[in-house]
């Protein structure tokens, strides 16, 4: 069977941008060097516009302006809403009268209307008895906290948007620095890799929800305005993996996106680690894309009860004023969620290509494990599912570990969203798996109370955060809380609310943990670079592994290259529009295989007969 290796990783999100673990040092940016903080400031400066990172006064502004703070995308005292209201005449028994230009007249002239023509293009309206009418109004967000992208960087700005939804850019730079960051051409990999075993798996959980896509669809007619040709096939969930294929990559192969709610970046990575284990594909780009930090979607999860409204984060503290950074309170007192956006995308290979790419070894997956809940007393209750889910996930790692290892050398990054049901019902199933399996003080990290619930690619938030941790040995501690809360299940696991400094050597594994609205959960279980090269060795040999390295020498040079140009602020993304199209009449085709410009290899048309058994017949 195939090992999928992650060879390159990259996106957006509050923290920062994501290749080469700036992210991740973002979060736990006072634990790093001197050094390792230079250039996590400096990364963050030229995406916030901001110069002399090495300035306090920058610093502090840069600090301020990350992670989960108070909402700037829109203002929060000024949300728009129209009020509905009852006109009635001035005088009982009189008539409510008023102008109108003709062509602003209802194309249905409501029962009751009076109509005399002042002009050739005036209109008098006499109405008797009362009239709705909505009015232009405004109100006060009762949320004003949300993990939003580091401010100043507007991902549209970087190339020809067009208009596109925030969700959709963000996607074009997430998968773009995704690319790049493996330090091999998307040119040397369509060279070697056929065109249908490339594959795309990427989607949003919401679809894209602001002005320029569903919103539009749905608020512009009660606005007095029309929707776009653009908000219907913008706003499609697929929308991001679509991009990518379109304008980022140019993929000819397979393409889909699996929604799983909150679990979504954790289903698409399943699909594409069971593609490439099956030998079916070798090049599989996984990610997701999410900007639902808008006033409507906001406000629809506060009806639910899910989000951390400001007067209740204020009577947590007994304060007069909310603790914006400090929203997020995974496993202590809390009050729930906190919205975020962002893009997050994953490049995985075979380990044979990775080998004959000399790809960089990032870790390899080990299992992903996606369960429902059976019958449920509710869609948004949680479930059975994920004990399942972390238990099969664990049951694979013992397997690649081993018992002590998986005891010893394994991290949890767990959903944390903040609610109150979250803290109790994801302690209870990660501490009974903790027993089951014998792990007396399991590392738990709950990186939302730092970037906030980003909905589709949250577990690729969390999947940055592990492979920073395997670089550099920090596991982000919970620092948003002060104390665990009294009902969580703890006995057999340790949340740490300061940094804890783990070894890197010493990890082999890591876990993340995903709950999803309706019943969505997955468990992923991943492989750290170290015992992902030992596995490697011992299937190929020091040989083979010795010309890896060669190989990825060239690879690694190219990665630090687009390291440094990037956090000079060089970082236009991917985006070819109308660049390289390849028509109908470019194919080559025979009855054996279809050749395409641009890829080096052809379309193998010369397929095995599956049900050889019962039609007798071969290829």
């Amino acid at each position: 069977m195939r090992l999928p290796v992650i060879t390159g990783f990259g996106g957006i999100n509050p923290a920062g941008r994501l290749s080469f673990h700036h992210g991740y040092k973002r979060l736990v940016i006072d634990a790093m060097s001197a050094a390792e903080q230079d250039s996590t400031f400096k990364s963050l400066a030229s995406l916030m516009g901001v110069d002399n990172p090495g300035d306090p006064v920058s610093r502090r502004y840069i600090r301020e302006n990350t992670l989960i703070r108070r909402i700037d995308v829109f203002d929060p005292e000024k949300v728009f809403v129209q009020s509905a209201a009852k006109l009635h005449p001035a005088v009982d028994g009189g008539l409510l009268t008023f102008v109108l230009k003709k062509r602003q007249l209802p194309n249905v002239i409501p029962d009751g209307w009076q109509l005399e023509s002042m002009d050739d293009s005036t209109v008098r309206v006499s109405v008797a008895g009362e009239m709705d009418a909505l009015f232009p109004d405004f109100r006060v967000s009762k949320v004003s906290s949300a993990g939003q992208l580091p401010k100043g960087f507007n991902p549209g700005e970087l190339y020809q948007s067009r208009n596109h939804p925030r969700g959709l850019q963000l996607a074009v730079y997430g998968a773009s620095d995704a690319l790049r960051s493996t330090g091999i051409s998307i040119e040397r990999m369509k060279e070697v890799v056929p065109p249908d075993q490339i594959a795309v798996y990427s989607s949003s959980a919401m679809g894209q929800l602001d002005s320029e896509g569903y919103g539009a669809l749905f608020q512009n007619p009660m606005c007095g305005k029309r929707p776009s040709s653009k908000n219907v096939p913008l706003g499609l969930c697929e929308m991001p993996g679509d991009f990518v294929n379109a304008y980022v990559f140019g993929s000819a192969g397979g393409t889909g996106g699996m929604i799983g709610a909150c679990a979504t970046y954790l289903y698409n990575v399943r699909v594409g680690v069971e593609e490439i284990r099956s030998g079916r594909k070798r090049l599989v780009i996984v990610g997701n894309s999410e900007a639902p930090v808008v006033p409507e979607v906001i406000e629809g999860y506060r009806t639910m009860g899910a989000l951390a409204e400001d007067e209740k984060l204020m009577a947590l503290d007994n304060s007069p004023v909310p603790d914006y950074r400090r929203a997020c309170r995974p496993f202590s007192s809390n009050t729930g969620f906190t919205v975020a956006e962002s893009a997050v995308y994953t490049v995985i290979m075979d380990d044979e290509l990775a080998l004959q790419l000399g790809a960089r070894i990032l870790g390899s997956v080990g299992g992903v494990y996606v369960n429902a809940d059976g019958y449920k007393k509710s869609i948004p209750g949680p479930g059975i599912g994920n004990f399942i889910t972390m238990g099969k996930a664990m049951g694979m790692a013992r397997a690649i570990l081993g018992e002590k290892s998986l005891r010893e050398r394994t991290q949890m990054h767990a959903h944390g969203t903040g609610t109150q049901q979250n803290r109790v019902t994801e302690s209870h199933v990660l501490n009974e798996m903790a027993k089951a399996f014998g792990i007396k003080r399991w590392p738990v990290s709950a990186i939302k109370s730092y970037v906030g619930h980003s909905m589709a690619p949250a577990g690729g938030d969390q999947l940055a955060a592990v492979l920073g941790t395997w670089e550099y040995g920090w596991l982000p501690g919970i620092k948003t809380v002060d104390h665990i809360a009294k009902d969580v299940y703890d006995s057999n696991l340790h949340f740490p609310m300061e940094h804890l400094q783990i070894d890197p050597q010493e990890l082999e594994g890591g876990f993340i943990n995903s709950k999803g609205f309706g019943g969505n959960n997955a468990t992923g279980f991943f492989v750290s670079p170290g015992k992902t090269e030992k596995m490697l060795t011992q299937r190929w040999g020091e040989k083979h592994m010795h010309s890896w390295r060669k190989r990825n020498e060239a690879v690694e040079t190219k990665a630090a290259d687009y390291n440094e140009r990037a956090d000079g602020g060089d970082f236009p993304p991917i985006y070819q529009l109308g660049e390289s199209v390849v028509e109908s009449a470019d194919l080559t085709i025979d009855g054996g295989e279809i050749r395409i410009p641009g890829f080096g290899k052809s379309v193998d048309l010369n397929i095995a007969n599956p049900y050889e058994d019962m039609t007798g017949k071969k290829r």
